[in-house]
């Protein structure tokens, strides 16, 4: 699931964004107010992270205007502004919760999660390709019962493939959504995770579901030839 923070405190951003990847999911940032609603407008995000206070557009008016234009983004206003006043401002704008500043990581997490439960289409918790099982509320893969023992990278790059399967995906989306980064021919560092990943959910096994397509990508699936 791809996540949006707009939030001007670089740390506080960086924060998130750290421990967001690790539980998952694909994140961005924006350091002001016009840079989130550009972004809003133009990407589809599961959840928006949305501070009040920012430079040049406030959170008040990113919300207001990315619901005008019809988008229906989950929000959830992260700020230091602790009124009832605010809050209830917050939720009559079109966010769906409200946390206040200072706060823990494990709160906001917990809120997340119940955020895209809540929202209409949001991905299962739990994803299936035969005999391979991804927990993501759990931060749990298993293959045949047994518990495989991924890096956090490993995880994402995992359950990525795992919410398309079926679909060829390219070396370039798989760069931009698990690395956050733009896609270098000469990298190969998309060719060096699939490897190692495959080392722990396919060598093992007999049927293999981590597969090649020669010029355009990776897919999983099962029983596909090579």
């Amino acid at each position: 699931m791809r996540l949006l923070i707009v939030e001007d405190e670089k740390k506080t951003a960086a924060y998130l964004k750290k421990g967001l990847v690790e539980n998952g999911f694909v994140v961005d940032i924006a350091a002001n107010g016009e840079d989130g609603a550009h972004f809003a407008l133009t990407n589809d995000y599961d959840l928006i992270i949305l501070d009040i206070m920012l430079p040049g557009k406030d959170g008040w008016s990113v919300i207001t205007e990315i619901r005008k234009e019809g988008k229906e983004t989950p929000v959830l206003f992260l700020t230091a502004r602790d009124s009832i006043e605010d809050k209830v401002k917050g939720l009559k704008l079109g966010a769906d919760d409200y946390l206040i500043k200072p706060f823990s990581f494990s709160e906001l997490l917990a809120r997340v999660r119940s955020i895209l439960r809540r929202a209409p289409g949001r991905q299962p918790e739990l994803l299936k390709v035969a005999d391979l099982e991804v927990d993501l509320a759990r931060h749990k893969a298993t293959r045949g019962g047994k518990r495989l023992d991924l890096s956090p990278k490993e995880f994402i790059l995992l359950s990525f493939l795992m919410r398309r399967k079926g679909e060829v995906i390219s070396r370039t989306l798989i760069a931009e959504q698990v690395w956050d980064m733009n896609f270098d021919s000469d990298t190969n560092v998309v060719d060096v995770a699939i490897r190692r990943l495959r080392s722990k959910v396919d060598d093992p096994f007999t049927s293999k579901l981590i597969h090649t397509v020669r010029g355009m990508g990776y897919v999983l699936e099962e029983n596909k030839k090579e």
